[in-house]
C-alpha cells in the first residue's frame, strides 16, 4: 500500500510527540501491544529506541520493518533512533 502524502507530512511534524519509547530490554510483546493499542486511537505514533538497542542504521531499520509487521502497520518514517508507524486507516 502506498502511503498517502498527507500522512507523510504529519510524520514528518516535528510536533508528533514520541508516545513509546524502547529502553534497554528492547522490543517484546508489551511494546508492541502497546503500539497497537495506540494505533487503534491515533492512527500515526512516533517511537524512539535508545541507541543501545540497535547499534547501527541497518539495524534500526531492520527492528522497525519487524516491529512494523509484527504490530500489522505501516512504517512511515525512520530516522535515527525514531521511526513513525501508521495504522493503514
Amino acid at each position: 500500500m502506498d502511503i498517502p502524502n498527507a500522512i507523510k507530512r504529519k510524520a514528518l511534524d516535528n510536533t508528533l510527540e514520541i508516545t513509546i519509547r524502547v529502553g534497554k530490554q528492547g522490543v517484546n510483546e508489551s511494546v508492541i501491544h502497546e503500539l497497537k493499542q495506540q494505533l487503534v486511537k491515533r492512527k500515526l505514533i512516533k517511537m524512539k529506541v535508545n541507541q543501545g538497542v540497535a547499534s547501527n542504521n541497518l539495524e534500526r531499520k531492520q527492528l522497525f520493518e519487524s516491529i512494523s509487521n509484527e504490530s500489522e502497520s505501516y512504517l512511515v518514517l525512520q530516522r535515527g533512533n525514531t521511526a513513525v508507524f501508521w495504522s493503514g486507516e
